[in-house]
């Protein structure tokens, strides 16, 4: 084991300076870290092994770290600033995630129609499709600080989307699993899977705040802050344990709710004096999560991708970008919500490649053929996409305006502008 962790601290070490070498070309660092995560992980060189990867202790690190990276998200969830945009975050979030939903279900029925291949199948990649991974477009907003619209969108947004795909890709591998004979999710187990997130870190939020509001030390509320994270993974833990069996809830949302819980009740000027601390665990977070997302993903399933992940991808960006676009006319957004908010949504693969094994493991019951379309198209597409997406994403957010000249990105601005 301590021959693994070793394996695993020089993959990180190695995905940090090659994510310093990709912002030298005017890329984020996060593409380096990804990369860093497909070359060196169980596909390709295997410093870091399927075995390992597969292990309790290794889950259990990489949870304890996207629960660090939520508090991210969380931290911008304050009540009173997002009041007056709230309903129309709801509005774009929903016209967006169901808009692509239906327009990837409806290319894929098309192409199943005319391939021969049960249309049901269909419903399957469209429920897939419409997850957004969050934590690609977070780091650049950590990266380049990031600062507008868009990222005020962006953030909330990303938890509402969250909830959305997981409802509508349980409800829809459910009703095929039952009708066809697989195996299908219960509704106990998919409401689990949505509420625990919140009901943890917002009760833990909750108690936390109102410790923090005695506290006048600044490392100390730090400290407390910490427990109470910390709190919340073992919880986490226990339920995916002896509820689950398996690591089934998002510590991501977790990690939000527990940090939103707690923006809300401390004073504005403590919670920025916190974060400012808490920056450097969450830079090492961010870098964890993202290595991670690379881990999975087969190169070698490039050379056979064909059409249905081009479509995939094509139907995909579409869904995204076309009905983030209406969902900003029809709430009347800014401007640049509706023009830019869709190229930031197009980062996939960490919640695609969980869905994707949902559904492979329903259908290898159903129809073994079908399973393998499903692995192959989805998996080779995430590799392409999330490439591709996370440059897209970084010039949505320039083209908004948003990338501002802070001192942490100096640089990266001086470089953007040459």
């Amino acid at each position: 084991m301590i021959v693994d962790i070793l394996r695993l601290f020089a993959i990180l070490c190695i995905a940090f300076v090659v994510g310093k070498l990709i912002s030298k070309i005017k890329l984020p660092s996060i593409l380096g870290w990804l990369i860093t995560g497909i070359v060196f992980g169980p596909y390709l060189v295997q410093i870091v092994s399927l075995e390992i990867t597969e292990a309790v202790w290794y889950k259990i690190f990489v949870k304890v770290f996207e629960c660090f990276a939520g508090v991210m998200i969380g931290r911008e969830i304050v009540f009173k600033k997002i009041a007056q945009s709230g309903k129309q975050i709801v509005g774009i979030t929903v016209i967006q995630a169901l808009g692509t939903f239906l327009f990837v279900t409806l290319a894929f029925t098309i192409t199943f129609l005319i391939a021969k291949i049960p249309v049901y199948l269909a419903f399957v990649f469209g429920g897939i499709a419409l997850a957004t991974a969050p934590a690609p477009a977070l780091s650049i907003v950590n990266e380049y600080h990031t600062d507008g619209p868009v990222t005020k969108t962006l953030i909330p947004l990303a938890a509402i989307d969250d909830v959305i795909g997981v409802i509508v890709f349980f409800t829809t591998i459910s009703i095929i699993g039952a009708v066809k004979g697989g195996q299908s999710a219960s509704v106990l187990s998919t409401v689990g899977m949505i509420l625990f997130p919140f009901v943890i870190g917002i009760s833990f939020g909750v108690a936390i705040g109102f410790i923090l509001r005695k506290i006048k030390n600044v490392i100390g509320c730090l400290s407390v802050f910490l427990i109470g994270l910390i709190c919340c993974i073992a919880i986490g833990i226990i339920i995916d344990f002896f509820v689950f069996h398996t690591f089934t809830l998002n510590y991501l949302l977790i990690g939000m709710s527990y940090s939103a819980a707690v923006a809300n009740l401390i004073d504005e000027h403590k919670l920025e004096n916190m974060m400012k601390m808490y920056a450097p665990l969450l830079n090492i977070s961010l870098i964890i999560v993202i290595v991670n997302l690379g881990m999975p993903l087969d190169y070698r399933l490039i050379a056979g991708a064909g059409v249905f992940t081009l479509i995939y991808i094509l139907s995909r960006g579409i869904g995204k970008v076309g009905f983030a676009f209406l969902g900003g006319k029809i709430t009347k957004a800014d401007p640049r919500v509706t023009k830019w908010l869709g190229f930031t949504l197009l980062p996939h693969s960490g919640v695609s490649l969980v869905f994707t094994g949902i559904a492979v493991n329903t259908f290898s019951t159903i129809d073994p053929s079908l399973a393998t379309i499903i692995s192959g198209a989805i998996v080779a597409a995430a590799i392409i996409n999330e490439i591709i997406a996370v440059i897209l994403a970084k010039v949505a957010f320039k083209k908004a305006g948003e990338i501002l000249p802070t001192p942490n990105n100096k640089d990266n601005i001086k470089k953007l502008t040459d």
